[in-house]
Parts: C-alpha cells; sequence; structure tokens
C-alpha cells in the first residue's frame, strides 16, 4: 500500500465506505477543497484501488467548546504564560476505508500514518491537538478502550479524548488526541 496526497490531475478511482457523505466528499469536494486551500487529501492506495483516505485541515479548541474539567486538562499541559483561550490542532475532517477493505486492520494502520505523518512532517505551522468529529459508531477506534465495528476493532487504542459532553445527544462527538504522547 502507498499514501499518496491528492492533486488536482490525480485520477479518482471506484470507493465505497458505506457512507454517501464520505464518498461524496472524496469524489465531489476533496479536489474543490484542496484547490481552496481549506483541506489536503491523502489516499492509501493498493493495486491502483483507493482503499481508503482521510484529509487534514487546520483547527483550533478552544475554551467555548470545552466544559470544565477537560478545559483545566488541556490547559494545564501549558505554562501559565502559555494558557490561552485556544490552541491550535490539525482536524481530520475525512476519514473513510472502503468496504472492500474492512477486517483488515486498515482503519488501525491508517491512523498511524495519519499520526506519524503529522508528528514528522516538515512544517511551518506548529499545533498541538489533533482534533476529529467522530460519527457515533466511530467513537470507540478514536478513544481508549470500548468496542467498535470499524475494521472489527475490539478496543479503542488511538487514545482520543472527548472534548466536551455538550455533544452527547449529536450525530457526531468532538475528540482530541494530544501529540505529546508520541515519543521520538
Amino acid at each position: 500500500m502507498n499514501l499518496v496526497r491528492l492533486t488536482p490531475d490525480y485520477e479518482l478511482t471506484d470507493f465505497d465506505c458505506g457512507d454517501e457523505q464520505l464518498n461524496n466528499f472524496l469524489f465531489e469536494d476533496a479536489k474543490p477543497s484542496l484547490e481552496l486551500r481549506v483541506a489536503n487529501t491523502f489516499i492509501l492506495e493498493d493495486d491502483g484501488r483507493i482503499a481508503a483516505y482521510f484529509c487534514i485541515l487546520n483547527d483550533k479548541v478552544s475554551k467555548d467548546e470545552v466544559i470544565g474539567s477537560r478545559w483545566k486538562k488541556i490547559r494545564s499541559n501549558f505554562p501559565q504564560s502559555k494558557q490561552l483561550r485556544s490552541y491550535p490542532t490539525i482536524k481530520i475532517g475525512r476519514f473513510a476505508v472502503s468496504k472492500d477493505y474492512r477486517g483488515q486492520q486498515v482503519g488501525r494502520r491508517l491512523m498511524n500514518i495519519v499520526k506519524d505523518l503529522l508528528h514528522h512532517s516538515a512544517s511551518n505551522s506548529a499545533f498541538r491537538f489533533i482534533t476529529v468529529d467522530a460519527y457515533l459508531s466511530a467513537v470507540p477506534f478514536y478513544e481508549k478502550g470500548g468496542t467498535c465495528d470499524v475494521d472489527n476493532i475490539v478496543g479503542g487504542y488511538h487514545g482520543f479524548l472527548h472534548l466536551t459532553k455538550k455533544d452527547e445527544d449529536e450525530h457526531t462527538r468532538l475528540m482530541y488526541f494530544d501529540m505529546m504522547e508520541i515519543a521520538d
């Protein structure tokens, strides 16, 4: 498998993850998002087929969207002089695995690739956290512990935490991962 960055001339091939919104993003919104400079999409190829993809964009986590003790935990990672009202993040805007690759741990490997890519990329922009608006069905995939249907994973191990309880009744949950948890 090979990870490639989507370019305007990249020829998209068949892809179906079973979710119409995620499929449509790849075919209808990924290239315009690239051209508008709002999101970059990366494709995991396998012998010319799209096995999975993700897109990333800039984001922030702010005091206004986080409730109480979680914000205190986030701020405690910074010295008093750097305790701000918001901190820079990279958001995983989309993350999808083709139905043809389910049960092969592609999602797990791709998440590790995302973290490694972001950790080791030579970027001119700094960020501390990765955020994601996780579909409820995928929350266990991102968090510590639990079970999940994504790639038949039993027990989450990606270390994402919930940012707020305000979204408990929504169709997605805002979660974050602290990049400082990755050892060099």
